[in-house]
Order: C-alpha cells, then sequence, then structure tokens
C-alpha cells in the first residue's frame, strides 16, 4: 500500500502538518543535489529520460491514488467500526507498539508483492527503473486497489489501531524509503544492522540473482535479518538495477500495466484452474 503525501498532509494539522511539508521541501532538494552528484561529479551520469518516466508514472499514480483512498477508506472505516478494541491515539505508547506492528505489516505486504504475481504486477512498476536515484522512489504502480495488498493492514484495524495511525505511520515510513533511493550514500556502520539504509535498499533493487528478494523492510531491517531475507551489498557483484528482463519503454502506460498484460496472456493460455491460479497467484516468473 502505497500513501499519498497530501492524503497525509490533510490528517496532520500544525507543527506536525508544518514537519510534513518540510519534508516535502527537503526531497525536492535533495532531489536536485543528486543530479548534481550524478552529473556533475561522481561521473555515473543522469538518466532524464527515466527520469521524466518516473514523474509521468507519479502522476498517473496520484491519479488513481485518488480512487484507491476512496476504495480502501471505506473498507477500513467498516472494520474500525466494527471491531470493538482501541487503542487511544494520544497515547504515546500506541504509537510505539504501532510503529512495531505496522512496520511487521508492511515487512509483509512488501515480500508478498513480491513472491505473489497478482501483487508483483503493481508492485513491479517501483522496480522497472535501471538507475537508482531518489526519483525512482515515486515510481509506483497504479492498479494498487485491484492487487489488494491493502489487505494487509485490515487484521492492524482489527486489533484496535486507529485507521489514521495506520496512514500516518506508512505515510513515514514511505517518506523515510524516499532517501535511500540513491547510490550517493554509501555503508553506514553499526545502524546497518537495525535501520534499513541505502545499501539495503541498492540490494533490495537489484536483479542480481544473489540480491533477489531481498531487504522487504521499511524503515528497519530486522525482520529481514528474523526471516532470512536478508543480504547485504557486495563489493564483488556490484547492483544491477531494473528487473530481470529490464523495462525498457519510455511510455508510462506501458510501464504501469506490462505486467498486468503478462498475466492476462498467460490466464488465457491456462488450460485448466489449477494453471490459472498459479499463473495469478504463483511466485513471479
Amino acid at each position: 500500500m502505497h500513501v499519498h503525501p497530501q492524503a497525509i498532509d490533510s490528517l496532520l494539522g500544525g507543527p506536525a502538518g508544518l514537519a510534513f511539508n518540510l519534508l516535502s521541501a527537503v526531497m525536492f532538494v535533495a532531489v536536485l543535489a543528486e543530479w548534481l552528484w550524478r552529473a556533475r561529479l561522481s561521473n555515473r551520469g543522469y538518466d532524464l529520460r527515466g527520469a521524466g518516466v518516473s514523474l509521468a508514472v507519479a502522476a498517473g499514480n496520484l491519479l488513481a491514488g485518488g480512487v484507491t483512498a476512496l476504495g480502501v477508506g471505506a473498507v477500513y472505516a467498516l472494520v474500525w467500526a466494527w471491531t470493538p478494541l482501541r487503542w487511544p491515539l494520544d497515547d504515546w505508547r500506541t504509537w510505539s507498539v504501532g510503529v512495531v506492528i505496522v512496520e511487521f505489516a508492511y515487512y509483509w505486504f512488501h515480500r508478498w508483492s513480491h513472491e505473489i504475481r497478482w501483487l508483483w504486477a503493481t508492485h513491479s512498476v517501483h522496480h522497472s527503473p535501471n538507475e537508482m536515484t531518489v526519483l525512482s522512489a515515486i515510481r509506483l504502480g497504479w492498479t494498487g486497489l485491484i492487487s489488494a495488498g491493502w489487505l494487509v493492514y485490515l487484521p492492524v484495524i482489527g486489533l484496535g489501531f486507529d485507521p489514521r495511525l495506520v496512514v500516518i505511520i506508512l505515510a513515514i515510513d514511505l517518506r523515510y524509503q524516499f532517501f535511500l533511493h540513491t547510490e550517493a550514500v554509501g555503508r553506514l556502520g553499526p545502524l546497518e544492522w537495525v535501520l534499513n539504509t541505502p545499501s539495503h535498499h541498492r540490494v533490495h533493487h537489484g536483479s542480481n540473482p544473489a540480491y533477489l528478494d531481498s531487504n522487504y523492510g521499511g524503515m528497519v531491517i530486522v525482520f529481514d535479518r528474523l526471516f532470512g531475507t536478508f543480504a547485504a551489498e557486495r563489493d564483488d557483484d556490484p547492483v544491477r538495477y531494473g528487473l530481470v528482463h529490464p523495462q525498457t519503454s519510455t511510455n508510462p502506460f506501458v510501464v504501469a500495466l506490462s505486467e498486468w498484460g503478462a498475466l492476462a496472456r498467460d490466464l488465457f493460455a491456462a488450460r485448466d484452474l489449477r494453471s490459472a491460479w498459479r499463473a495469478a497467484f504463483g511466485r513471479p516468473a
């Protein structure tokens, strides 16, 4: 589930809302600073065409996000009305526990988005950039409502956590991850053991065989270490970004929908229900 900045800003006022707005300004500065570093200082170059595709896909994601927010919000509200449990929203302990619970749920949402093709059809869009820049963080799929990864968070609300808490923590999580999409930051020493870092996230975006299906954490890398999905960046195996079969189109509609097209072709080619189930809900090829 990806949370739009507008959605979270509408929930926050006062200092918290100002902090989010300032963070948005910092993100814009980070884009410019990284462009300068890549194009002028590091001799890595900067794929302006790829950056344009990311911006176009992000614009489509914002438009689709309005429909997604209405649909998902209605379901979350129903679950919240149904559950008799309540964690008080104005208690710091609620937020402390909530961060852990939501991060745990995010780990499984992210992991299943790689392991279940129906979810991968949306999430693969995020992995389509062939260059690792902070702008690639905003290349997000348009079909989150259909792929339904947001169902992962229903048990969190059922346990009594206010949907607003879930949305706010996810928004913080995803804004944190924006800064992980870069080659400008090296390893961070002891922090690598606990936090999700640019090094860990570079591995996550790698199509190298040794890096596939790893490092699913949002803000922390703890659950990857606990469940055996952690992989460290290796100097002898430079990260090769993008999909296993690289996406080279500059058409945002192709980038956003091509995996759904491939899934549909496999479904039509399936000879029985078992084959169709595997095509839709098995591991991505």
